[in-house]
């Protein structure tokens, strides 16, 4: 599977284009083969790939999950979030990614989670403040989404939440050209920051007294 778009005709390209995100997902998770790759979800979202992974992938973290499964959802996001960053017009990903399936049934667990969400979304969302998704400000928004994607590996309990919400907010504003999501975005940015800078305060001064408790204060000096 070298080019994960081609397995569209143009025509085809054309109608996903014109769905929504939540319709294409859908029709994704009741597919009749029993797997789902990463590359079936770029063929099927074409040009709107980045903004699609990155919604994808962040939605989720938005809600509780297992031990481990922000750190795997963040995998994929690094490198979509990176490219989006550097300016790349489409969308490259290493066939070791490409090729990555999961059952369709976790698959339709996964983004049963966050259909609902989305398609109410969907329906405030329109083109407007499109200045803020114009090439610089949207590689500046790649970076942000970038670091946040960092912050999704860190074990730092449901600290996944804030991010993921960020995240999907630059995702819908990148679909929807709604320069309002991407506002939402950035201040989601700033709070997911002030947690993660008290979360870590909080543990570096937990773990000097305990530390000092147990006797190794000589650690901290």
């Amino acid at each position: 599977m070298s080019d994960a778009s081609s397995t569209l005709r143009p025509r085809e390209h054309e109608d996903k284009a014109r769905q929504r995100f939540s319709t294409v997902l859908r029709e994704l998770a009741t597919g009749t083969d029993p797997t789902v790759s990463i590359g079936d979800v770029l063929s099927a979202f074409g040009d709107r790939a980045f903004g699609a992974l990155m919604l994808l992938f962040a939605a989720p973290n938005v809600f509780p999950l297992p031990p481990g499964t922000s750190a795997v959802l963040g995998a994929p996001l690094l490198v979509v979030t990176a490219q989006l960053m550097l300016g790349r017009p489409t969308l490259w990903m290493p066939r070791f990614l490409l090729n990555r399936s999961i059952s369709r049934e976790f698959f339709a667990n996964l983004t049963g989670k966050i259909d609902y969400l989305v398609a109410r979304a969907e329906r405030l969302l329109r083109p407007r403040l499109t200045p803020l998704l114009h090439p610089v400000p949207e590689r500046l928004l790649g970076g942000a989404c970038f670091v946040l994607a960092v912050i999704l590996f860190l074990p730092i309990p449901f600290g996944n939440i804030p991010p993921g919400f960020a995240i999907s907010a630059f995702a819908l504003a990148i679909l929807e050209r709604d320069g309002v999501a991407a506002l939402v975005g950035w201040f989601s940015t700033v709070v997911s920051l002030v947690i993660l800078a008290a979360v870590s305060a909080t543990i570096i001064v937990t773990l000097k007294a305990f530390l000092t408790l147990v006797g190794f204060s000589f650690l901290i000096r």
